[in-house]
């Protein structure tokens, strides 16, 4: 499977975050279905970490992936960007064939 990449600037984000955090707090990126384009992204701070969950580390950052998430998400890279629309988390993923202009939901 498709490793997920985690840039730089993504990191530097999540670090940001994580310091009005308990510690030990991770950045939790799930794929629900439903979305504009048939799933979504879902950003949330996990506080606890199972055994199955994926962990991607980067400059002292983690982020969490369920493995159903993983199978939605192999090969993609969460970016942070900061743009005109305002700033956000962005995932670039391989596997998506569409994705709407929230930049939150994909279809495949």
């Amino acid at each position: 499977m498709a490793d997920i990449v985690l840039t730089p600037r993504a990191a530097r984000r999540i670090n940001e975050i994580m310091g009005a955090e308990p510690p030990g707090s991770s950045l939790r990126i799930s794929v629900n279905g439903g979305g504009c384009s048939g799933f979504s992204y879902a950003f949330d701070i996990a506080r606890d970490r199972a055994d199955e969950d994926l962990a991607i580390e980067r400059d002292g950052a983690t982020v969490l992936v369920d493995p159903v998430s993983l199978e939605y998400m192999a090969g993609a890279t969460i970016d942070f960007v900061n743009d005109l629309i305002g700033q956000s988390f962005k995932i670039e993923n391989p596997q998506a064939t569409s994705s709407c202009g929230c930049g939150t939901s994909f279809s495949l």
